[in-house]
Order: C-alpha cells, then sequence, then structure tokens
C-alpha cells in the first residue's frame, strides 16, 4: 500500500511541478513577446537600411508593405513582403525577397532593392549554405562582392552582360567558387525582370492590399554597408 502512495505522491508532485512549469513559460511569453517582436523589426530594418538608407525615405518602411505571391522571376514559392520607400509622398525604392535556387549547397536567399529609376539600391543576402571560405564570399560582411550590385541595372547592361565573366558576362566570380555567384548574378536579373514587369503595382498598390495577380505574364528567364 505503501508504494502506490508513494507512485501516486510521485504522480502529483510532476503533475503539479508540470502545471507551475507551463504556467512560467506563459508568463514569460507574455512578458518579453513584445520585446522580441521589437528586437525583430529593428533587425529587419538594419537589413533594408543597409539597402535603403534611412536619409533616402520618410515613411514607415515596416508598415508601407505589399504581400507578393509566388512568382518564377523571384525564384519564390508562396507569398513574401515587399517594402516601400517613399520620401514626401514620392515613391523612391522597394525592397523584396528573391531566391537563387540553384547555388552550390541550396537556395540563397536575397533581398533586392530597387529605386524607383530601375537602378538597384543594393543587394543583401540574408541565408544560404554555401561553402565556407569559398561560396560564403556573398555575404556583404565577408567580401564587399555583393556590393557591385548598385546601381546597376537593365537599362545599363544587356542580358548578356548579366552573367559572371566566366560566361562572358560584367561580374567577378570568386576562385574556386564559380556557380555561387552565378546563381547570385541570375537571380538578380531575373528580380529586374519582375521589378520592370510589376513597378507600377508594386508601388502604388495601397498600404497592405491584396496580393499582385500571380498569373499576370512576366518576362523570362548590393548603398555600401555602413
Amino acid at each position: 500500500m505503501n508504494i502506490h502512495k508513494q507512485v501516486a505522491t510521485t504522480a502529483l508532485l510532476l503533475m503539479l511541478f508540470a502545471v507551475i512549469g507551463a504556467a512560467l513559460v506563459g508568463i514569460i511569453y507574455d512578458n518579453t513577446y513584445e520585446t522580441i517582436k521589437y528586437n525583430e523589426q529593428q533587425a529587419l530594418l538594419k537589413q533594408l537600411n543597409n539597402i535603403v538608407p534611412a536619409s533616402d525615405y520618410d515613411n514607415d518602411l515596416l508598415s508601407d508593405t505589399l504581400e507578393l505571391a509566388a512568382d518564377h522571376n523571384l525564384g519564390t514559392s508562396e507569398t513574401s513582403t515587399a517594402y516601400r520607400a517613399r520620401k514626401q509622398g514620392k515613391n523612391v525604392a522597394v525592397v523584396f525577397s528573391a531566391i537563387a535556387p540553384n547555388g552550390y549547397n541550396g537556395s540563397i536567399h536575397l533581398l533586392v532593392g530597387v529605386y524607383n529609376d530601375g537602378n538597384l539600391a543594393g543587394v543583401r543576402v540574408v541565408k544560404h549554405r554555401e561553402t565556407p571560405g569559398l561560396g560564403d564570399a556573398i555575404e556583404a560582411r565577408r567580401s564587399d562582392w555583393i556590393l557591385d550590385f548598385t546601381d546597376k541595372s537593365l537599362a545599363k547592361l544587356n542580358d548578356k552582360q548579366w552573367k559572371v565573366k566566366r560566361d562572358g558576362g560584367e561580374f567577378d566570380q570568386f576562385t574556386g567558387a564559380t556557380i555561387t555567384p552565378r546563381a547570385v548574378v541570375k537571380a538578380v536579373h531575373s528580380a529586374l525582370l519582375y521589378y520592370k514587369t510589376n513597378q507600377t503595382i508594386l508601388f502604388n498598390k495601397n498600404i497592405n492590399d491584396n496580393d499582385i495577380n500571380s498569373e499576370k505574364p512576366s518576362l523570362e528567364t548590393d548603398k555600401p554597408e555602413p
């Protein structure tokens, strides 16, 4: 009988600890949620400001957004968010996500910023699995290679020039790693084609309006770090 009592007491204590633990987790979450959310927004804003400097716009970049439907020119398979920069009511730039699906070790996720005149504000890599010491030179903190996209455009470079030099284009490749830069250049070029097709919609839709029509036809096919 004593054994049964001990088992019951132990089970009761475990259940009590579980309830107390769950309650503490809930309290901590409630008390830190807003702080975590704020820190995440500030980290995102810092990324965006590495592409479009805060001095270039005066609107709330994190609120003036547009949900973009998946698109082959963006390399996306689900909706993504575009951030619009404006100054005194005038369109300045838009920053949106693009994915290079054919990196050496998988997909390379990018943020691409384009000014209203079609020139690139900049490009940054936000996620990748490329080889350390070789392919990771696409990161701005490791190399200035990604900064070479700044101020490039479809008007300044033709389709043949939107390639790495080994393929007859204008962009450097890395020693021992051509696949990675090749994939990024192609993705940025495709993102500019997307921008060219959708520029009016990207800028002129109301804040948080519905998606760009995913069936809309589209063409086939990095400012300095502070």
